[in-house]
């Protein structure tokens, strides 16, 4: 590993940069910070009544892209931002009628990630070293920036380092990203590993296996886990409890395990590349670690981040001890209940608040019991539309009707809630149901939904004290994720529905105990599609291998198959509208027309090419076409990210996106193209480095009608403007 630098940088600082970093109270963009704010959602709105956003406006021409998050024993918040500077912040709740006060502390940092206190200093995460900050004549600005310990870069854009996290006995922990050119690639050394300082201050190689590791943390028992993003070898996000000589999932870090320290033995070729689930390979293969908790990839967010134990004691509402993880892409935040099954962790996630300005990146609580959260979208798209932002999360003293948490029994599950249910409606089994489901485990990006079964609900038994529902479910399914519907339970005394009336648990051990008493049924086809048999291959040393093609159908009237690599063969499936026409012959064209029609006789009127490229965009802006013209449109991916593109009616783009996002597990099947008739043309759902050509006969109605990309989140931004008629 990289030579220990213990070198110190006393930079001093110019007249520039000396009144740059003046303490003043400097004037607030609060219109700025309200004209960026999204429009609320029903379900933020119901939200606002228990726990309440506001945003602590930065100074004007301050570019508050958060990276990391401090609070100071003073009660003061330091800010580091992904332009490179450090912001102390105080009276950041405006406490007393005040307003907060903005000093920069630090500045010229290359893309600071992360940001805490330790022992009287700042450590925070450069690209291509660990850096205390220290102001050692106490005029409020580091005077002095010292690398602790510094590790090579390749110059791949994608390669973030995060951190530091200090653990409960004083150890220090960064990652380090992979490098992304089509697919992971670890170019130098310790790429896409944790790694782990002790007393001496030295990091060493303590796990490896992560792809885009932005955030960890510690929950009360002092166990360490991590938020992982969907990508490759991803097939959806979560959180994963992290110890010594640990294999997360990803290969390409492994090239580095027979390095002197490495606690990792396993070698690239040692890992399968056959779609199954995770939880299969990793019988086979020593120390892989599956999530402790997944979340459903487009249901609870997109780019998992933040994770943040509530340490609050109550102060922040009855989810004591509970972890809130945040998601850049989708702008908000999810809580999670864990627990311990035969010493696994296991646990459920429930949505919590959404409605951030813009893409929820770190979280730290203030000296009130409040939490700050600091947040940034440039270049990684957020359904929040602000460029960045900052905003502090208040509870209002009243408690939500939530389930608290979720406990797996023998049998089913029993689930615990903020207050007494009325037994009536949680024992009426109509009132839940049980989903099970998985995703593959493989280089290509992403996963759809795999294995999904309904599982019935045989039993509801509510506790004499109102305060839990224990359900018996057909067959658990170990190691798989359980959605738990519970739509029909009201609030006793009242009849309240639910917050939030659904969770996800994962089942990664069934504890023995006693069972409901339920009378039997006879054995039921469950719907589940299991993975196809194919032969384990080998993880590439450099460009994976293409895909397969699927052969899957779509359920009647759907979108096509959503595996990534469409056959270039026409599909009539999706048409909820009414269909084009093909041309003189009158045939009906496909909204996934992947075929030029036989009687265009090989010509087209009009070749369009777009591409969506990185910061959820289109590189076409907008283009021309004519009525009634002959369209070949072709769409490449060339971004990190999942796209498609969908062209729509004028004025529809958000309805659809809206749409899209509320498709669930069937999201994935339809290409995340919702069933509408608003819907016109569409490609496939395309991973990344991969393109499509669709064909059109372009609409009559002269008009300006949007294309977009419909991936959940990906709508608010990812839009262009195809103009027929001018």
């Amino acid at each position: 590993m990289p030579a220990f630098v213990q070198s110190t940088l006393a930079r001093a600082g110019s007249s520039i940069r000396t009144i740059a970093c003046g303490v003043a109270l400097l004037p607030l963009a609060a219109a700025t910070a309200v004209a960026q704010r999204p429009q609320e959602s029903a379900i933020a709105a119901k939200e606002a009544e228990y726990y309440r956003i506001s945003t602590v406006a930065p100074p004007e021409g301050v570019v508050l892209e958060v990276g990391g998050l401090e609070t100071m024993p003073d009660g003061r918040l330091a800010v580091a931002t992904r332009r490179g500077d450090v912001w102390m912040i105080e009276n950041p709740a405006a406490a007393n009628g005040g307003q907060p006060h903005f000093s920069r502390f630090a500045q010229g940092l290359h893309e600071a990630l992360g940001l805490a206190y330790h022992d009287g200093s700042l450590y925070t995460t450069q690209r291509s070293e660990l850096t205390r900050l220290r102001d050692t004549d106490g005029d409020g600005k580091a005077d002095v920036y010292e690398t602790v310990q510094a590790w090579p870069l390749s110059g791949n854009y994608h390669e973030y380092s995060f951190g530091p996290v200090f653990g409960p006995k004083g150890e220090m922990t960064v990652t380090l990203n992979l490098a992304w050119v089509g697919y992971g690639e670890s170019f130098v050394k310790w790429r896409g590993w944790m790694l782990q300082a002790g007393p001496d201050g030295k990091l060493a190689p303590f796990a490896t296996g992560f792809r885009s590791p932005s955030s960890f943390g510690y929950n009360l028992e002092g166990d360490l886990f991590y938020a992982e993003n969907q990508g490759d070898w991803v097939g959806s996000g979560g959180i994963t409890h992290v110890e010594r000589g640990d294999f997360v999932g990803n290969p390409k870090g492994l090239k580095w395990s027979g390095e002197p320290g490495s606690p990792v033995t396993l070698k690239v070729s040692d890992i399968p590349d056959t779609g199954e689930p995770k939880f299969e390979a990793a019988k086979k293969i020593p120390h892989l670690k599956t999530p402790a908790v997944w979340f459903p990839h487009g249901i609870l967010g997109i780019s998992t981040s933040a994770i943040l134990v509530d340490s609050t004691r109550g102060a922040f509402g009855p989810f004591a001890g509970q972890l809130f993880v945040g998601d850049q892409g989708h702008s908000k935040i999810m809580r999670v209940a864990l627990e311990k099954v035969n010493g696994v962790y296991q646990g459920v996630v429930f949505p919590f608040r959404e409605g951030f300005m813009s893409g929820v990146f770190r979280e730290v609580w203030g000296k009130d019991g409040s939490m700050y959260v600091g947040q940034t979208s440039r270049g990684w798209g957020a359904t929040g539309r602000a460029q960045y932002g900052l905003q502090r999360l208040v509870w209002t003293g009243k408690a939500p009707f939530e389930a608290h948490h979720v406990s797996v029994r023998p049998d089913g599950f029993e689930i615990f809630f903020t207050a007494p249910v009325d037994r009536a409606t949680a024992e009426n089994l109509g009132s839940w149901s049980v989903n099970s489901f998985i995703y593959k485990y493989h280089h290509i990006y992403g996963s759809p939904v795999i294995n999904q079964s309904a599982h019935a609900v045989r039993a509801a038994v509510v506790s004499k004290d109102g305060r839990s529902v224990r359900i018996a479910v057909d067959s658990l399914r170990q190691w798989y994720i359980h959605e738990i519907r519970m739509s029909g339970v009201r609030a006793a005394g009242g009849g309240a529905p639910l917050l939030h009336d659904v969770g996800y648990y994962t089942v990664n051990q069934i504890p023995g105990g006693k069972t409901l008493a339920v009378k039997p049924t006879a054995p039921r086809a469950t719907g589940t599609s299991e993975v196809p048999g194919t032969a384990p291959t080998r993880v590439p040393e450099s460009n994976p291998p293409a895909p397969a093609v699927s052969t899957a159908s779509a359920p009647p009237g759907a979108a096509p198959s959503a595996s990534p690599s469409n056959s270039s063969t026409s599909s009539a499936t999706g048409s909820s509208a009414s269909p084009t026409r093909g041309g003189a012959t009158g045939s009906v064209l496909a909204k996934h027309q992947t075929t030029m029609p036989a009687e265009w006789n090989g010509t087209v009127d009009q070749t369009v090419s777009v591409q969506g490229v990185e910061g959820l965009k289109f590189s076409l802006p907008a283009f021309d076409v004519k009525p009634g013209a002959r369209v070949k449109l072709d769409f490449a991916n060339t971004s990190d990210m999942l796209h498609n593109l969908v062209v729509v009616k004028p004025g529809t783009a958000t309805k659809v996106g809206e749409q899209a996002m509320r498709l669930g597990l069937d999201g994935a099947k339809l290409d995340y193209v919702p069933r509408s008739a608003d819907v016109l043309f569409h490609t496939a759902l395309l991973e990344p480095q991969k393109s499509e050509a669709i064909y059109f006969v372009a609409p009559t109605t002269p008009g300006e009608y949007t294309y977009v990309c419909t991936f959940p989140g990906h709508y608010v931004t990812m839009q262009g403007t195809m103009r027929v008629g001018r």
